[in-house]
């Protein structure tokens, strides 16, 4: 079933979404107000949510690059453009995230730019500290740990090599980038008071490990392509973290649904799902109880050498 999902990229929605303009208001208000007041909220306090904002934020872009959520490129796009996450430019999030709904190449590593899964040549080459990194990855401990500082990290060096390589578009995207960046940093470091290690230990690096419990068991590799993407269900707080994209088979049979439609929808299309035998997990408390410690899957991709 959800092989048949197409790749979603409108031009945007065909009225306002009122949902989701005032949830980009939240969020971007309350991050303000956050960085602003920060030294007045205790650290232990300050973590969490600034990490949840940022995470949130992420979500946000998400939703908005499936063209939601006003009939506006230019104003998505400019909503989308704040870099609060630091080290993901939402240019290079969009174009990786719609090759990602590619249905068919889910998992397939070098195809899928989301797979988690590597080739054997690819792997060798990591060394054995990458694949010590990689390894741990594989286990929610490792994931919202080592993830969260390797992730961004081996991002940043792809990108880097990309460039260096001649890739003028990755290019531009990274200089159209750096004005937002400089103007983010600019309100945190000389208007807010806090230095660049507090905004990357209190909000980026919770922000990318909260972001990194989503992606860590929504898909696997298996030959039946209804069967590579899973459900976590029963997940109001995290539900609303990721805007329902937990039920990330159901976001994959119509990636253009507007977030606080998904579980309605999902509803209606969970039994032939359950039939297709997707994966579905009772919350992420299963998923940290299951692979807290183990692994959810191995490195190499087990049948990606047939197909690229």
């Amino acid at each position: 079933m959800t092989a048949k999902a197409t790749i979603t990229d409108r031009d945007g929605a065909s009225s306002v979404e009122w949902p989701t303009a005032l949830l980009a208001a939240a969020i971007y208000a309350a991050w303000a107000a956050l960085t602003y007041w920060h030294g007045a909220v205790p650290i232990w306090l300050l973590v969490p949510l600034g990490g949840w904002l940022v995470a949130w934020q992420s979500s946000l872009q998400h939703e908005i690059v499936h063209g939601h959520f006003t009939p506006w490129p230019w104003l998505n796009r400019a909503v989308a453009d704040a870099p609060l996450m630091l080290w993901m430019p939402y240019g290079r999030y969009r174009v990786t995230h719609l090759l990602h709904h590619r249905n068919e190449l889910l998992t397939l590593p070098v195809i899928d730019p989301e797979s988690r899964y590597w080739r054997a040549q690819d792997l060798a080459a990591l060394g054995p500290v990458g694949r010590a990194l990689a390894g741990a990855e594989t286990t929610m401990l490792g994931r919202v740990t080592v993830g969260a500082v390797w992730v961004p990290l081996r991002f940043m060096w792809c990108e880097a090599r990309a460039i260096a390589a001649g890739d003028r578009a990755i290019a531009r995207t990274w200089l159209d980038y750096l004005p937002g960046l400089a103007l983010m940093l600019a309100w945190v470091v000389l208007v807010c008071g806090m230095s660049p290690a507090l905004y990357i230990l209190a909000f980026v690096l919770p922000g990318t490990a909260l972001m990194l419990i989503r992606s860590f068991a929504e898909h696997r590799a298996v030959p039946d392509i209804d069967r590579r993407t899973a459900i976590v269900e029963n997940s109001p707080v995290f539900g609303l973290l990721y805007l329902h994209n937990n039920l990330h088979a159901t976001h994959h049979l119509d990636p253009g649904l507007a977030w606080y439609r998904l579980p309605a929808f999902h509803r209606q299309v969970r039994a032939q799902l359950e039939k297709d035998g997707v994966i579905f997990y009772r919350g992420y408390a299963e998923v940290f109880r299951r692979y807290f410690l183990k692994s959810h899957d191995r490195l190499l991709h087990p049948f990606a050498d047939a197909l690229i």
